[in-house]
């Protein structure tokens, strides 16, 4: 199967698996696709990450939280329009209680761990 852009599908799946209270969703793994997901288990909006290897094929499943933690989440920086900021124009979601997640230089982390750290990048997704 094909994906033009995994992140997007990867934001998809999670959408409509906490959408219909499903305790997990899996899609075909890819590095960036695993940082993004480990950021979002290590702030509470995913209850945890995990790597299936079956053969060739790696698969990543995401166990989904219990409550409506995720109301939200939305790709900021897509394949036909990239979206880049400098350390201190990176957005604070909803006042600090949201989740921005930063691809810079030093890796892909939050944007609070990118403001503190002084760099900027590309702005992968937003979440509250």
């Amino acid at each position: 199967m094909f994906f033009n852009d995994p992140i997007s599908d990867m934001l998809t799946r999670v959408r409509n698996g906490v959408s219909a209270r499903k305790s997990s969703v899996t899609m075909p793994h890819s590095k960036m696709c695993e940082q993004v997901a480990r950021i979002l288990a290590a702030n509470g909006f995913l209850a945890g990450v995990k790597v299936a290897e079956a053969g060739n094929f790696k698969s990543l499943e995401l166990s989904l939280p219990e409550s409506g933690k995720i109301t939200t989440i939305d790709r900021v920086s897509k394949p036909g329009r990239r979206v880049y900021v400098g350390a201190s124009d990176i957005p604070v979601v909803l006042g600090g209680r949201g989740l921005v997640v930063v691809s810079t230089s030093n890796g892909v982390m939050t944007g609070r761990e990118a403001r503190k750290a002084g760099l900027g990048g590309e702005l992968i997704c937003k979440v509250w």
